[in-house]
């Protein structure tokens, strides 16, 4: 009886440990996935990590809610050897002191989305309420950025629009015309080492689209050496060896008196 009930016992543990051997399984994969899940969490930037506010049901952060940046902000050229477009491009990319084409092909994607905003207005009746409200919107962003003038108030000079109009209201090209930089690729110099701003905010950004309004607040910034702040590194060694020139030359004359 004591030994057919031994191997009875002995033959119901697992049975009774399978249970917990799962839950405990369970817990350890829910742990190691939490900690995956927080170490991707850490290594995304600040803004995505602040826009994900959905969590799963464990209390982690869900990563199917983040906003990521997505969409075409260029379009590349359907025939990539096209002399006539590849000396044309190269003609602006030195004129405007471009890093690359992709800066152009920027501006004419940019361009050819507007142009097709303004081709879908002009098919609609003229007094349709879309058209209006839409067209008077769009006509009023060009003026503002400075791309038509104030008489030209109709969605047919918009289709007249080329890059050449984009590539003016750049900020490189501003600090250059203004007189501020020496040449066009100085100008991209200046920006890109924060020595420009636009009213109270420098500006980092040598495609930086100034508006109408703020044109003529265009300055040095006034941290910055070139706008009356604080001395250059070089500068600030030259003045401090010339300084300690200048009190060791005045030693020497009061030693031969």
């Amino acid at each position: 009886m004591d030994g057919s009930h031994g191997l009875r016992s002995r033959a119901l543990t697992p049975l009774v440990t399978l249970p917990i051997l799962a839950a405990a399984a369970a817990t350890i994969t829910t742990a190691t996935t939490a900690r995956r899940q927080k170490k991707r969490l850490r290594s995304l930037p600040r803004w995505c990590t602040s826009l994900s506010t959905a969590t799963d049901g464990n209390g982690c952060p869900s990563f199917g809610s983040v906003a990521r940046p997505h969409g075409k902000t260029f379009k590349k050229p359907r025939r990539p050897y096209e002399k006539e477009r590849l000396d044309q491009e190269l003609k602006l990319v030195g004129e405007y002191g471009l890093r690359c084409k992709r800066e152009l092909w920027r501006v004419q994607y940019t361009l050819s989305r507007i142009r097709n905003a303004a081709k879908e207005l002009l098919k609609l009746d003229e007094k349709d309420e879309k058209r209006i409200f839409e067209g008077e919107a769009l006509l009023r962003r060009m003026n503002r950025y400075g791309l038509l003038d104030e008489s030209q108030n109709k969605l047919d000079y918009v289709l007249a629009l080329t890059p050449e109009h984009f590539l003016e209201r750049r900020l490189q090209t501003l600090v250059f015309k203004s007189g501020m930089a020496k040449s066009i690729h100085h100008a991209r110099v200046l920006i890109r080492q924060r020595h420009i701003r636009v009213g109270r905010q420098v500006v980092n950004i040598s495609s930086f689209m100034v508006r109408v309004d703020s044109q003529k607040h265009i300055d040095f910034s006034l941290t910055s050496p070139l706008g009356g702040g604080r001395p250059g590194r070089v500068k600030r060694k030259n003045m401090k060896a010339a300084a300690k020139k200048a009190a060791g030359g005045d030693d020497d004359e009061d030693d031969e008196e």
